[in-house]
């Protein structure tokens, strides 16, 4: 196959791209400083050369066909690429520049967002670009360069550097604690455990290690997000096992109480990843090195897995 035909010129692609986006040639054009008709036909172009055709053309609008709409996923997610790239290779000659970071959302709240004022008061030219995410993905395909997640530390072709230990500990709101006290581990099984739904081995874990019998657990709703676990047990719908960071604030304030004041580690921890080549470019680097210092946990060396896989 001629290799024009799969290396469109960039003109066609970002004329393509806008109009995906915009579903409109005139917004395009006035995006990329171009007439309606520049733009109409460099799309004509583009769908000519693939011999595919992108849009439909219904009277005064248009609308992506199946095709379109996959090589609009795609395409967007090439240009982030060629677009954080650009970044990179300015950084390395400036020091400064920007990343794009994806974190679980609550340790982004809790943690991340009331220290990342330091970090950019040692690094003034450096932006990072915050994206929240619960489940693993794929970091090209979303123009992701690092993670914060929570897990064993074990990501496929990443490079991992553990920022803490996870401790959980009971949870309630001290209106149920009121009305039905916990006095020992197995009261708890008189409660609904909710739990946060990418995560539904810790309960198991906690009371098989308290030795008492999974099967007496009372299973309670399931939360996609930590921060709505958390607001549910302050609201009295049932008892959470939550890390004791995310909860410091509700137990100093008293919207929530230890249900059994004693914490238990679950094995898992914080990590911050990236793949080696995203940890060679100075915004990346730095923000690594600061993370590290405002954790303060002890680093062995970092471990990069051989293989490339989502994170």
């Amino acid at each position: 196959m001629n290799p024009r035909r799969l290396t469109p010129s960039m003109s066609l692609l970002l004329a393509f791209e806008a109009s995906a986006r915009h579903l409109s040639f005139t917004r395009a054009a006035t995006e990329l400083a171009l007439t309606q008709s520049a733009v109409s036909r460099q799309v004509q172009a583009l769908e000519d050369l693939l011999e595919v055709a992108l849009f439909r053309r219904e009277k005064r609008r248009i609308l992506l066909t199946e095709a379109g709409m996959r090589y609009q996923k795609e395409l967007e997610a090439a240009l982030q690429r060629i677009r954080s790239a650009s970044l990179q290779a300015i950084s390395h000659r400036t020091g400064r520049g920007a990343f794009h970071l994806a974190a679980l959302p609550t340790f982004t709240a809790k943690w991340l967002m009331p220290r990342l004022n330091r970090f950019y008061a040692r690094h003034p030219g450096i932006l990072v670009h915050l994206h929240s995410r619960v489940t693993r993905f794929d970091l090209d395909l979303a123009g992701i360069d690092a993670v914060i997640a929570v897990g064993d530390g074990d990501w496929p072709g990443l490079t991992s550097y553990r920022l803490m230990d996870e401790h959980v500990m009971p949870v309630i709101s001290p209106a149920l604690a009121a009305s039905h006290p916990i006095r020992k581990p197995a009261d708890l099984a008189q409660h609904s455990l909710l739990q946060v739904a990418a995560r539904p081995a810790v309960w198991q874990r906690w009371f098989e290690a308290h030795g008492l019998p999974v099967r007496t657990m009372r299973w309670g709703a399931q939360f996609e997000l930590t921060t709505h676990l958390i607001q549910a047990v302050a609201s009295g719908i049932g008892i959470g096992l939550l890390p004791t960071f995310l909860v410091e604030d509700e137990l100093r304030q008293g919207v929530l109480a230890p249900a059994l004041d004693e914490a238990f580690s679950t094995g898992a921890g914080y990590f911050f990843l990236a793949p080696p080549d995203k940890l060679a470019t100075p915004p990346v680097a730095a923000f690594r090195d600061w993370l590290l210092e405002e954790s303060g946990l002890p680093q062995a060396a970092a471990a990069t897995p051989p293989a490339t896989c989502p994170a």
